[in-house]
């Protein structure tokens, strides 16, 4: 089964950790990218900028009822939870979740629960724990789940949280964790390929059509 998603959470130090996520995946770069990184209520679209200059991938804010594109980049916009429906994104204003909105532990579980195995989830730096029981979700479904190094952090709260929680979860230093995803993706779009039946090499028929070895001539 070929991953559909990519959802990332992060909080204190996300910036630099996404810079560097982002910046790992190349242009032809084909599956959808939500992102929820923790904001202040009165921040504004200039995370979607710094994003941006990172990236050959297409990065907008999410808005009501976004419609999944491949290699688009979703970012999550301050006050609102992300859900993740098949096909496409909602906002809801519900409470926050342990005071966080958006929350990555709601994007996360909708996540899981819309495309199951398809799903690859990151969590990276941040100051609480949100995001570890989502993560753990997504592994539950079969999907694959990704946790930044600890030791690499701004703040290794969330990750260190994350890797409790989901102990067998594949941990990389940030660096790596784009080039991570590009090899996921491509090697599940490899093993989709059908093999092509082998079949042994043929030589032309003899002269006379019948496939018999040429009769000697005198």
């Amino acid at each position: 089964m070929a991953y559909e998603l990519v959802v990332i959470g992060t909080s204190w130090g996300g910036l630099h950790a996404l810079r560097k996520v982002l910046s790992g995946l190349p242009a032809g770069f084909d599956l959808p990218v939500v992102v929820v990184q923790h904001r202040h209520r009165d921040s504004d679209h200039l995370l979607v900028s710094l994003l941006q200059d990172h990236t050959p991938l297409r990065v907008c804010e999410v808005e009501d009822k976004s419609e999944l594109a491949p290699g688009d980049v979703y970012v999550a916009p301050a006050e609102y939870h992300v859900l993740v429906e098949p096909g496409h994104l909602s906002l809801s204003t519900e409470e926050p979740i342990r005071f966080s909105r958006p929350s990555i532990d709601v994007t996360f579980e909708s996540a899981a629960d819309a495309y199951g195995a398809r799903t690859i989830g990151i969590v990276m730096t941040g100051a609480n724990d949100d995001g570890a029981r989502g993560l753990r979700r997504i592994a539950d479904r079969g999907g694959a789940a990704i946790v930044q190094d600890p030791s690499t952090a701004e703040s290794a709260v969330m990750p260190t949280a994350a890797l409790r929680m989901v102990p067998e979860a594949k941990v990389a230093k940030v660096e790596e964790i784009g080039k991570l995803i590009a090899r996921l993706q491509a090697r599940q779009k490899a093993a989709k390929r059908p093999a092509l039946a082998s079949e042994p090499s043929r030589g032309k028929p003899a002269a006379g059509g019948d496939g018999a070895p040429p009769r000697e001539t005198r």
